[in-house]
């Protein structure tokens, strides 16, 4: 399988080389030549198969050429050794629970993945940057915690991420180091994209980025949709939706490659907060890019997402098609909070901010498109926010074992203010 660059078409590359790389040296986020639809037999049959198998046959076309078969399920069975449940709400309204992993949030499978990419294919040191708005630095910093040549650098906004968010990133040693930037997410995005241009920087760096702009982290994320899919085991005559929280859109557009590829889901849905520029352009044909608003639903507070443009070319531009197969909505922090309460006492069930504005999603749409079933995606674990949750709730959230350790951990953090102290750590051999 080649990759080609979506600034220039005519620029190829291997899936290993797409992976390593990152982005294209044109600064285009890499797109498959290629999608297949899979097999009759595996769409038939996916509630007969394990996650394993359902993994393995959906990715390997993507991977073919640059992993066998044999390591290719290596890796696989080593990133989804926990479960992906879905839980029922009522007979219409499901969860796909996406908080199993080890830092309780969906972003674990997409980085465990891209880190066994790299340990599979790297023959010298890399350094991996990534911006993060809370879920995405803690799930890479575990997923590359002390792999052999690969050092990761993790950029956040400072108090911009919850308390739990910043221990589970700040807290790693040895191969992994957090950058508190005192400004906004899209800011340290721009940073991140700033040093994949800086000539002085890549000359002294191999550098990758662990952001869903790179396509190990991207392509695993279509798994979700195949795992619920076969849980919910819907019949050819419902029409079904899925809410995906929406704020970088790498997730929801996994969930519509997951379609090309045969899944029968009806109709996708964008659930977003305040910084709605899709939704904008999409009902308002509106793509101005704003200043990021910081809301309750932090991991998606992003005014210019990255991966629009995948889900723009997989529809080749066709923006009818595209508002044929996505819908797109947003919801206010006060709407966010009534979510919360609403979800828990109508179903005795917890949902995180994100959640909550996926089950706002779902419920708006199913009610206005009379969609027969459908699914949200909760993608951390309600502990992650329990300022949010405790006040909405008047509750006291347990802390699941497995995070607990860090939460006595001193922080191990670098204060950075501009992209010349960014740069400037980066040309250092502090790590």
């Amino acid at each position: 399988m080649k990759f080609y660059s979506l600034n220039n078409r005519k620029h190829t590359v291997s899936f290993k080389e797409a992976v390593i790389n990152g982005i294209a040296p044109d600064k285009g986020l890499y797109f498959p030549e290629k999608i297949t639809r899979l097999r009759n037999y595996v769409l038939n049959n996916l509630d007969d198969m394990t996650n394993y198998e359902v993994a393995f046959e959906s990715m390997k076309q993507f991977s073919e050429g640059a992993i066998t078969d044999q390591d290719l399920n290596k890796i696989i069975q080593e990133v989804i050794d926990f479960d992906f449940p879905v839980i029922a709400l009522n007979e219409k309204t499901y969860c796909l629970e996406l908080f199993h992993g080890p830092t309780l949030a969906f972003k674990d499978v997409g980085a465990r993945f891209m880190a066994r990419c790299l340990k599979h294919f790297t023959d010298k040191k890399v350094t991996v940057l990534v911006a993060t708005s809370g879920d995405t630095g803690s799930a890479v910093a575990s997923a590359f915690h002390n792999i052999k040549d690969v050092n990761v650098v993790i950029l956040y906004p400072k108090g911009k991420v919850s308390s739990l968010q910043e221990k589970q990133l700040t807290t790693f040693d040895n191969n992994i180091q957090a950058l508190e930037y005192d400004g906004t997410f899209d800011e340290c995005q721009t940073i991140v994209k700033n040093a994949f241009l800086d000539d002085e920087i890549l000359n002294y760096r191999n550098l990758t980025s662990a952001n869903s702009i790179n396509i190990a982290r991207w392509l695993p994320q279509m798994w979700y949709y195949f795992f619920a899919y076969k849980q919910l085991k819907a019949t050819d005559q419902e029409r079904i939706a899925v809410s995906v929280p929406s704020g970088n859109f790498g997730n929801i557009c996994a969930g519509l490659l997951a379609k090309e590829l045969g899944l029968p889901v009806h109709k996708f849905i964008a659930a977003c907060n305040q910084n709605n520029i899709v939704y904008r352009y999409l009902t308002h044909n509106d793509n101005t890019v704003r200043e990021t608003i910081p809301t309750l639903s932090n991991a998606m507070d992003v005014g210019d997402p990255s991966n629009f443009i995948r889900i723009l070319e997989l529809f080749n531009q066709d923006k009818s098609e595209l508002k044929n197969n996505l819908l797109c909505c947003y919801y206010l922090d006060v709407q966010t909070r009534e979510a919360i309460k609403d979800v828990y006492n109508t179903y005795e069930y917890i949902v995180d901010p994100h959640g909550a504005i996926g089950y706002l999603g779902l419920k708006d749409c199913m009610e206005q498109y009379g969609l027969e079933k459908g699914v949200f995606l909760e993608t951390a674990h309600p502990i992650k926010f329990p300022e949010v949750v405790n006040q909405c709730l008047n509750i006291d959230l347990a802390t699941p074992e497995r995070v607990q350790s860090v939460l006595h951990k001193d922080k191990n953090v670098i204060a950075v203010s501009c992209y010349s102290e960014v740069k400037e750590f980066l040309l250092s051999n502090n790590i």
